[in-house]
């Protein structure tokens, strides 16, 4: 008798164990957002966009070309947060959905003054540069 009511409190609490289970599994499925995050080493504003230079770990600094419209459209692929002085160094944060580029995020200083903001010469031509950009991969 004892047995019988063993199994029956064991495959109960199974199946409850289970049914829990399948109930909370979509808190556990991994998101289709991901992210990488770089240290900008300099970034400079052209009047069609930025030029950012990063870090790419042990093997150097890697450039990127973003268009100014990518901020300036509502719901658009870039946006731009300032941040004011302290330890935060700037970064360039990239968000892929299922592996496609989706949009990039740029924390920089709010004071061009830093070190991390550069002049591009006047007499520089680079737009071509800025032409047909549908996504930013990262260099590693």
């Amino acid at each position: 008798m004892k047995k019988i009511v063993s199994l029956i409190v064991f495959s109960t609490v199974i199946l409850c164990g289970s049914l829990f289970a399948q109930q909370n599994a979509h808190v556990f499925q991994e998101s289709e957002f991901h992210y990488h995050n770089v240290h900008i080493e300099r970034i400079y504003a052209h009047r069609l966009g930025f030029i950012v230079i990063y870090r790419r770990g042990a093997h150097g600094m890697a450039r990127t070309f973003i268009p100014e419209y990518w901020f300036s459209e509502a719901g658009g692929r870039g946006e731009l947060i300032r941040i004011g002085a302290g330890a935060a160094w700037p970064t360039m944060t990239i968000f892929t959905r299922n592996g496609e580029f989706s949009h990039v995020r740029l924390r920089v200083r709010r004071d061009r003054r830093h070190e991390t903001w550069g002049v591009v010469p006047l007499a520089a031509n680079i737009d071509e540069f800025f032409q047909g950009i549908e996504e930013i991969r990262l260099e590693f």
